[in-house]
Protein backbone atom coordinates (compact mmCIF):
# COMPACT_ATOMS: atom_id res chain seq x y z
CA UNK A 1 0.00 0.00 0.00
CA UNK A 2 1.15 3.59 -0.80
CA UNK A 3 -0.50 4.65 2.15
CA UNK A 4 -0.87 3.68 5.78
CA UNK A 5 -4.03 4.51 8.43
CA UNK A 6 -3.75 5.65 11.78
CA UNK A 7 -4.05 2.88 14.00
CA UNK A 8 -4.88 5.15 16.64
CA UNK A 9 -8.49 5.80 15.40
CA UNK A 10 -10.93 2.96 14.98
CA UNK A 11 -13.89 2.61 13.13
CA UNK A 12 -17.60 1.10 14.19
CA UNK A 13 -19.97 -0.50 11.73
CA UNK A 14 -23.28 1.06 12.60
CA UNK A 15 -26.86 0.00 11.45
CA UNK A 16 -30.40 0.01 12.65
CA UNK A 17 -32.83 -2.64 11.47
CA UNK A 18 -32.59 -6.36 11.44
CA UNK A 19 -30.68 -7.51 8.00
CA UNK A 20 -27.64 -9.62 9.46
CA UNK A 21 -26.80 -11.29 6.56
CA UNK A 22 -24.93 -7.83 5.17
CA UNK A 23 -22.08 -8.12 3.19
CA UNK A 24 -21.30 -4.48 2.75
CA UNK A 25 -20.26 -4.40 6.59
CA UNK A 26 -18.25 -7.36 6.46
CA UNK A 27 -16.69 -5.26 3.40
CA UNK A 28 -16.11 -2.90 5.74
CA UNK A 29 -14.73 -4.52 8.44
CA UNK A 30 -11.60 -6.60 5.78
CA UNK A 31 -11.48 -3.44 4.19
CA UNK A 32 -10.50 -1.45 6.92
CA UNK A 33 -9.33 -4.12 9.43
CA UNK A 34 -6.78 -5.57 6.93
CA UNK A 35 -4.97 -1.81 7.21
CA UNK A 36 -4.89 -2.51 10.73
CA UNK A 37 -7.58 -0.63 12.00
CA UNK A 38 -9.43 -2.17 14.97
CA UNK A 39 -13.00 -2.29 14.15
CA UNK A 40 -16.20 -2.31 15.95
CA UNK A 41 -19.59 -3.32 14.82
CA UNK A 42 -22.82 -3.15 15.90
CA UNK A 43 -24.39 -6.44 15.50
CA UNK A 44 -28.17 -7.97 15.63
CA UNK A 45 -26.73 -11.02 17.15
CA UNK A 46 -23.08 -12.47 18.60
CA UNK A 47 -23.41 -15.29 15.36
CA UNK A 48 -23.49 -12.68 12.24
CA UNK A 49 -21.49 -12.64 9.31
CA UNK A 50 -19.59 -9.69 10.63
CA UNK A 51 -19.32 -10.51 14.22
CA UNK A 52 -17.56 -13.60 13.06
CA UNK A 53 -14.55 -11.73 10.72
CA UNK A 54 -11.01 -12.02 12.12
CA UNK A 55 -10.90 -8.46 11.47
CA UNK A 56 -13.68 -7.35 13.91
CA UNK A 57 -12.15 -6.18 17.47
CA UNK A 58 -15.70 -6.20 19.01
CA UNK A 59 -19.30 -7.15 18.24
CA UNK A 60 -21.74 -4.73 20.04
CA UNK A 61 -24.65 -6.49 20.12
CA UNK A 62 -27.62 -4.91 20.03
CA UNK A 63 -31.22 -5.73 18.13
CA UNK A 64 -32.68 -2.62 16.47
CA UNK A 65 -35.59 -2.04 13.96
CA UNK A 66 -34.85 1.43 12.86
CA UNK A 67 -38.29 2.39 14.49
CA UNK A 68 -36.79 3.40 18.01
CA UNK A 69 -36.97 7.29 19.00
CA UNK A 70 -33.97 8.82 17.79
CA UNK A 71 -33.05 9.73 21.29
CA UNK A 72 -32.31 5.88 22.24
CA UNK A 73 -30.32 5.48 19.39
CA UNK A 74 -28.23 8.23 20.34
CA UNK A 75 -28.06 7.01 24.12
CA UNK A 76 -27.06 3.44 22.70
CA UNK A 77 -24.89 4.53 20.38
CA UNK A 78 -22.58 6.78 23.39
CA UNK A 79 -22.64 3.98 25.44
CA UNK A 80 -20.85 2.18 22.59
CA UNK A 81 -18.67 4.91 21.88
CA UNK A 82 -17.59 5.01 25.98
CA UNK A 83 -17.25 0.74 25.67
CA UNK A 84 -14.12 1.62 22.85
CA UNK A 85 -12.52 4.46 24.91
CA UNK A 86 -11.54 6.52 22.39
CA UNK A 87 -12.51 8.50 19.21
CA UNK A 88 -13.84 6.04 16.26
CA UNK A 89 -14.62 7.00 12.77
CA UNK A 90 -18.39 5.65 12.10
CA UNK A 91 -19.36 4.02 9.15
CA UNK A 92 -23.28 3.64 8.77
CA UNK A 93 -24.51 1.22 6.33
CA UNK A 94 -28.14 2.52 6.35
CA UNK A 95 -30.25 5.58 5.68
CA UNK A 96 -31.51 5.25 9.46
CA UNK A 97 -28.06 5.03 10.58
CA UNK A 98 -26.71 8.10 8.06
CA UNK A 99 -29.73 10.06 8.98
CA UNK A 100 -29.35 9.85 12.48
CA UNK A 101 -25.79 10.64 12.26
CA UNK A 102 -26.16 13.82 10.23
CA UNK A 103 -29.39 15.47 12.51
CA UNK A 104 -27.79 14.62 16.22
CA UNK A 105 -23.87 14.88 15.08
CA UNK A 106 -23.12 18.15 17.95
CA UNK A 107 -24.44 15.35 20.44
CA UNK A 108 -22.10 12.41 18.73
CA UNK A 109 -19.13 15.14 17.72
CA UNK A 110 -17.05 14.02 21.33
CA UNK A 111 -17.38 10.19 20.97
CA UNK A 112 -17.11 10.19 17.21
CA UNK A 113 -15.23 11.04 13.61
CA UNK A 114 -17.79 11.26 11.04
CA UNK A 115 -18.13 13.80 8.01
CA UNK A 116 -19.94 17.11 8.95
CA UNK A 117 -22.90 17.83 6.99
CA UNK A 118 -25.95 20.15 6.87
CA UNK A 119 -28.29 17.92 9.53
CA UNK A 120 -31.21 18.05 6.75
CA UNK A 121 -29.38 16.84 3.78
CA UNK A 122 -28.97 13.08 4.10
CA UNK A 123 -32.91 13.15 5.47
CA UNK A 124 -33.77 14.65 2.49
CA UNK A 125 -31.61 12.87 -0.29
CA UNK A 126 -32.89 9.03 1.44
CA UNK A 127 -36.18 10.73 0.81
CA UNK A 128 -37.70 9.56 -2.72
CA UNK A 129 -39.98 12.75 -2.82
CA UNK A 130 -37.08 14.97 -1.57
CA UNK A 131 -34.42 13.39 -3.83
CA UNK A 132 -36.82 14.19 -6.20
CA UNK A 133 -37.24 17.84 -6.00
CA UNK A 134 -33.52 18.42 -5.76
CA UNK A 135 -32.72 16.73 -9.58
CA UNK A 136 -35.32 19.04 -10.63
CA UNK A 137 -33.79 21.59 -8.98
CA UNK A 138 -30.39 21.11 -9.68
CA UNK A 139 -31.03 20.23 -13.53
CA UNK A 140 -30.60 16.76 -12.88
CA UNK A 141 -32.46 13.95 -14.66
CA UNK A 142 -34.56 11.72 -12.83
CA UNK A 143 -37.48 9.95 -13.69
CA UNK A 144 -41.03 11.75 -13.31
CA UNK A 145 -42.96 10.62 -11.03
CA UNK A 146 -45.89 11.18 -8.48
CA UNK A 147 -46.57 11.43 -4.76
CA UNK A 148 -50.00 10.44 -3.83
CA UNK A 149 -50.76 11.95 -0.03
CA UNK A 150 -54.31 9.90 -0.18
CA UNK A 151 -56.28 6.64 -1.99
CA UNK A 152 -57.99 9.19 -3.86
CA UNK A 153 -54.66 10.66 -5.20
CA UNK A 154 -53.54 6.87 -6.54
CA UNK A 155 -56.84 6.81 -7.95
CA UNK A 156 -56.35 9.90 -10.10
CA UNK A 157 -53.13 8.92 -11.04
CA UNK A 158 -53.93 5.84 -12.29
CA UNK A 159 -56.94 6.94 -14.66
CA UNK A 160 -53.91 9.02 -16.51
CA UNK A 161 -50.24 7.08 -15.71
CA UNK A 162 -48.44 5.18 -18.24
CA UNK A 163 -47.69 1.56 -16.88
CA UNK A 164 -46.22 -0.23 -16.01
CA UNK A 165 -44.93 2.10 -12.93
CA UNK A 166 -42.62 1.52 -10.34
CA UNK A 167 -43.20 2.37 -6.19
CA UNK A 168 -40.83 2.85 -3.57
CA UNK A 169 -40.83 3.72 -0.43
CA UNK A 170 -40.75 7.34 0.16
CA UNK A 171 -38.83 7.86 3.62
CA UNK A 172 -36.38 6.61 5.93
CA UNK A 173 -37.22 5.49 9.02
CA UNK A 174 -40.57 5.27 7.71
CA UNK A 175 -39.76 2.49 5.32
CA UNK A 176 -39.07 0.44 8.97
CA UNK A 177 -42.20 1.42 10.80
CA UNK A 178 -45.08 1.02 7.82
CA UNK A 179 -43.10 -0.36 4.50
CA UNK A 180 -45.61 -0.19 1.64
CA UNK A 181 -43.48 -2.19 -0.50
CA UNK A 182 -41.05 -4.67 0.00
CA UNK A 183 -38.33 -2.35 -1.89
CA UNK A 184 -38.58 -1.25 -5.43
CA UNK A 185 -41.96 -2.90 -6.97
CA UNK A 186 -43.06 -2.89 -10.78
CA UNK A 187 -46.69 -2.52 -11.27
CA UNK A 188 -48.07 -3.70 -14.40
CA UNK A 189 -51.20 -2.56 -14.55
CA UNK A 190 -54.06 -0.09 -12.81
CA UNK A 191 -55.77 -3.11 -11.37
CA UNK A 192 -52.55 -3.96 -10.00
CA UNK A 193 -51.81 -0.84 -8.46
CA UNK A 194 -55.02 -0.25 -7.07
CA UNK A 195 -54.97 -3.84 -5.25
CA UNK A 196 -51.60 -2.96 -3.60
CA UNK A 197 -52.60 0.61 -3.03
CA UNK A 198 -55.31 -0.69 -0.73
CA UNK A 199 -53.02 -1.78 1.96
CA UNK A 200 -50.90 1.37 2.50
CA UNK A 201 -53.23 3.41 4.89
CA UNK A 202 -54.83 6.53 4.33
CA UNK A 203 -51.72 8.22 3.91
CA UNK A 204 -49.36 5.84 1.69
CA UNK A 205 -45.50 6.73 2.14
CA UNK A 206 -45.03 6.05 -1.20
CA UNK A 207 -43.50 7.58 -4.61
CA UNK A 208 -45.20 6.40 -7.89
CA UNK A 209 -41.94 6.76 -10.51
CA UNK A 210 -41.99 6.15 -14.43
CA UNK A 211 -41.02 2.75 -15.61
CA UNK A 212 -37.42 3.30 -17.89
CA UNK A 213 -38.22 -0.26 -20.02
CA UNK A 214 -35.11 -2.34 -19.25
CA UNK A 215 -34.79 -3.35 -22.75
CA UNK A 216 -34.20 0.41 -23.80
CA UNK A 217 -31.77 0.95 -20.51
CA UNK A 218 -28.28 0.17 -18.53
CA UNK A 219 -28.24 0.48 -15.41
CA UNK A 220 -25.12 2.18 -13.65
CA UNK A 221 -23.55 2.87 -9.94
CA UNK A 222 -21.86 5.58 -8.61
CA UNK A 223 -19.72 5.42 -5.39
CA UNK A 224 -17.81 8.35 -3.92
CA UNK A 225 -16.36 9.99 -1.10
CA UNK A 226 -16.58 13.82 -1.44
CA UNK A 227 -14.70 15.94 1.76
CA UNK A 228 -15.60 18.85 3.37
CA UNK A 229 -14.82 21.19 0.36
CA UNK A 230 -17.84 19.09 -1.25
CA UNK A 231 -14.65 17.56 -4.01
CA UNK A 232 -14.26 14.12 -4.67
CA UNK A 233 -11.34 12.05 -2.56
CA UNK A 234 -12.35 9.08 -4.08
CA UNK A 235 -15.07 8.59 -7.54
CA UNK A 236 -16.17 5.21 -8.84
CA UNK A 237 -18.09 4.09 -11.92
CA UNK A 238 -19.67 0.80 -12.93
CA UNK A 239 -22.39 -0.77 -14.21
CA UNK A 240 -24.62 -3.33 -12.95
CA UNK A 241 -25.18 -6.73 -14.76
CA UNK A 242 -27.77 -8.26 -12.16
CA UNK A 243 -29.79 -7.63 -9.13
CA UNK A 244 -31.88 -9.37 -6.80
CA UNK A 245 -35.11 -8.95 -7.36
CA UNK A 246 -34.05 -8.70 -11.15
CA UNK A 247 -33.99 -4.90 -12.66
CA UNK A 248 -34.92 -3.88 -9.01
CA UNK A 249 -32.90 -4.93 -6.13
CA UNK A 250 -29.86 -5.33 -4.67
CA UNK A 251 -26.44 -5.41 -6.75
CA UNK A 252 -25.90 -8.79 -7.32
CA UNK A 253 -22.96 -8.80 -10.50
CA UNK A 254 -21.36 -5.62 -11.66
CA UNK A 255 -18.17 -4.40 -13.25
CA UNK A 256 -16.31 -1.57 -13.01
CA UNK A 257 -16.33 1.04 -16.52
CA UNK A 258 -14.90 4.17 -16.74
CA UNK A 259 -17.83 6.53 -17.76
CA UNK A 260 -16.22 10.10 -17.21
CA UNK A 261 -19.88 12.00 -18.14
CA UNK A 262 -21.08 9.81 -15.32
CA UNK A 263 -18.69 10.74 -12.95
CA UNK A 264 -19.33 14.39 -13.68
CA UNK A 265 -22.61 14.64 -13.30
CA UNK A 266 -22.51 13.34 -9.46
CA UNK A 267 -19.65 15.50 -9.10
CA UNK A 268 -21.49 18.42 -10.38
CA UNK A 269 -24.50 17.49 -8.04
CA UNK A 270 -22.52 17.28 -4.85
CA UNK A 271 -20.97 19.92 -5.34
CA UNK A 272 -24.40 22.21 -6.13
CA UNK A 273 -25.96 20.58 -2.96
CA UNK A 274 -22.79 20.88 -0.90
CA UNK A 275 -22.74 17.08 0.30
CA UNK A 276 -19.78 15.59 2.35
CA UNK A 277 -19.40 11.64 2.60
CA UNK A 278 -19.84 9.04 1.45
CA UNK A 279 -22.60 8.52 -1.85
CA UNK A 280 -23.82 5.50 -3.40
CA UNK A 281 -26.24 6.44 -6.00
CA UNK A 282 -28.17 4.39 -8.67
CA UNK A 283 -29.14 5.34 -12.40
CA UNK A 284 -30.30 4.14 -15.09
CA UNK A 285 -29.31 5.06 -18.73
CA UNK A 286 -32.35 5.96 -21.16
CA UNK A 287 -31.25 4.94 -25.05
CA UNK A 288 -34.62 7.07 -25.72
CA UNK A 289 -32.70 9.79 -24.93
CA UNK A 290 -29.67 9.56 -24.36
CA UNK A 291 -30.08 10.93 -20.55
CA UNK A 292 -28.95 9.14 -17.20
CA UNK A 293 -31.67 9.39 -14.74
CA UNK A 294 -30.63 9.60 -11.23
CA UNK A 295 -33.07 6.57 -9.05
CA UNK A 296 -31.55 6.33 -5.65
CA UNK A 297 -29.21 8.15 -3.76
CA UNK A 298 -28.11 6.37 -0.24
CA UNK A 299 -26.01 9.11 1.99
CA UNK A 300 -23.76 6.21 3.28
CA UNK A 301 -21.60 3.35 2.15
CA UNK A 302 -23.36 1.20 -0.19
CA UNK A 303 -22.94 -2.84 0.22
CA UNK A 304 -21.23 -3.40 -3.15
CA UNK A 305 -18.14 -0.84 -2.31
CA UNK A 306 -15.30 -3.17 -2.33
CA UNK A 307 -16.34 -3.33 -6.25
CA UNK A 308 -14.24 -0.17 -6.35
CA UNK A 309 -10.58 0.45 -5.41
CA UNK A 310 -8.18 2.61 -6.92
CA UNK A 311 -4.46 1.68 -8.20
CA UNK A 312 -3.36 2.94 -5.33
CA UNK A 313 -5.83 0.72 -2.95
CA UNK A 314 -7.75 3.42 -1.70
CA UNK A 315 -12.03 2.44 -1.84
CA UNK A 316 -14.49 4.84 -0.59
CA UNK A 317 -14.58 3.80 3.14
CA UNK A 318 -10.74 3.78 3.60
CA UNK A 319 -11.00 7.28 1.78
CA UNK A 320 -13.50 8.23 4.29
CA UNK A 321 -10.63 7.01 7.31
CA UNK A 322 -7.85 8.64 5.83
CA UNK A 323 -9.44 12.10 5.59
CA UNK A 324 -10.97 11.77 9.32
CA UNK A 325 -7.70 11.28 10.60
CA UNK A 326 -6.21 13.83 8.50
CA UNK A 327 -3.94 11.77 6.19
CA UNK A 328 -3.64 12.30 2.15
CA UNK A 329 -5.90 10.06 0.49
CA UNK A 330 -3.77 8.92 -2.55
CA UNK A 331 -4.81 9.56 -6.28
CA UNK A 332 -5.00 6.48 -8.57
CA UNK A 333 -6.74 5.73 -11.33
CA UNK A 334 -9.96 2.76 -10.71
CA UNK A 335 -9.51 -0.70 -11.75
CA UNK A 336 -11.74 -0.90 -15.22
CA UNK A 337 -12.72 -4.57 -15.42
CA UNK A 338 -13.03 -5.69 -11.84
CA UNK A 339 -16.01 -7.87 -10.96
CA UNK A 340 -18.03 -8.16 -8.24
CA UNK A 341 -19.90 -10.91 -7.27
CA UNK A 342 -22.53 -11.89 -3.91
CA UNK A 343 -22.47 -15.36 -4.39
CA UNK A 344 -25.49 -15.69 -2.25
CA UNK A 345 -28.04 -13.78 -4.80
CA UNK A 346 -26.19 -14.08 -8.26
CA UNK A 347 -27.17 -17.36 -8.78
CA UNK A 348 -30.80 -16.79 -8.63
CA UNK A 349 -30.29 -13.51 -10.43
CA UNK A 350 -28.36 -15.00 -13.37
CA UNK A 351 -30.94 -17.56 -14.16
CA UNK A 352 -33.63 -14.63 -13.81
CA UNK A 353 -32.02 -12.69 -16.40
CA UNK A 354 -30.89 -15.59 -18.81
CA UNK A 355 -35.31 -15.96 -19.19
CA UNK A 356 -35.77 -11.91 -19.46
CA UNK A 357 -33.30 -12.20 -22.17
CA UNK A 358 -31.50 -8.93 -20.46
CA UNK A 359 -28.02 -7.58 -21.42
CA UNK A 360 -25.65 -4.80 -20.92
CA UNK A 361 -23.42 -3.64 -23.88
CA UNK A 362 -21.00 -1.91 -21.62
CA UNK A 363 -19.59 -4.62 -19.44
CA UNK A 364 -16.46 -6.33 -20.09
CA UNK A 365 -16.61 -9.68 -21.56
CA UNK A 366 -14.05 -10.75 -19.64
CA UNK A 367 -13.11 -9.56 -15.85
CA UNK A 368 -9.97 -8.56 -15.20
CA UNK A 369 -10.31 -9.63 -11.61
CA UNK A 370 -13.16 -10.41 -9.49
CA UNK A 371 -14.09 -9.74 -5.40
CA UNK A 372 -16.66 -11.79 -4.08
CA UNK A 373 -18.48 -10.16 -1.53
CA UNK A 374 -18.14 -12.90 1.08
CA UNK A 375 -15.30 -15.46 0.29
CA UNK A 376 -12.30 -14.36 1.63
CA UNK A 377 -9.04 -16.68 1.88
CA UNK A 378 -7.58 -14.02 4.47
CA UNK A 379 -11.35 -14.35 6.34
CA UNK A 380 -13.12 -17.35 5.64
CA UNK A 381 -15.99 -17.85 8.93
CA UNK A 382 -18.24 -14.89 7.31
CA UNK A 383 -18.75 -16.62 4.24
CA UNK A 384 -19.40 -20.30 6.24
CA UNK A 385 -21.27 -17.90 8.67
CA UNK A 386 -23.44 -16.71 5.76
CA UNK A 387 -24.23 -20.22 4.13
CA UNK A 388 -24.96 -21.65 8.03
CA UNK A 389 -27.73 -18.72 8.20
CA UNK A 390 -28.74 -18.26 4.44
CA UNK A 391 -29.94 -21.84 3.50
CA UNK A 392 -33.73 -21.90 4.35
CA UNK A 393 -34.39 -18.48 5.81
CA UNK A 394 -32.60 -16.72 3.03
CA UNK A 395 -34.49 -19.37 0.00
CA UNK A 396 -37.23 -17.89 1.94
CA UNK A 397 -36.51 -13.94 1.47
CA UNK A 398 -35.46 -14.58 -1.61
CA UNK A 399 -38.73 -16.35 -2.68
CA UNK A 400 -40.51 -13.63 -0.87
CA UNK A 401 -39.04 -11.03 -2.85
CA UNK A 402 -39.94 -12.81 -5.62
CA UNK A 403 -43.53 -13.19 -4.95
CA UNK A 404 -44.02 -9.51 -4.03
CA UNK A 405 -41.96 -8.35 -7.28
CA UNK A 406 -44.56 -10.74 -9.03
CA UNK A 407 -47.62 -9.94 -7.99
CA UNK A 408 -46.77 -5.82 -8.25
CA UNK A 409 -45.71 -7.08 -11.84
CA UNK A 410 -49.03 -8.80 -12.34
CA UNK A 411 -48.30 -10.46 -15.75
CA UNK A 412 -45.42 -8.26 -16.69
Amino acid sequence: MPFSADHAVPALIVKFGDYPLHHGGVGAIRSLGRLGVPMYAITEDPYTPAASSRYLRRAFVWPTTGTEEPERLVEGLLRIGKRIGRPAVLVPTDEEAAVLIAERQEELAGAFLFPRVEAGLPRRLASKQGLHELCVEHGIPTPSAAFPQSYEDIERFARTARFPVVAKNREAFVRRARPAVNGTTRVASREALLSLARDWGERPGVILQEYLPREEAEDWIVHAYFDTDSNPRALFTGVKVRSWPPHAGMTANAYVVDNPELADLAARFIKQIGFTGIIDLDLRFDRRDGQYKLLDFNPRMGAQFRLFESESGVDVVRAMHLDLTGRAVPEGEQRAGHRYIVENIDLPALLAYRRSGYTTPHAPTRANGTELAWLAGDDPLPFLTMLARFVRPGAKHLYQLWRTNRRGGGAG
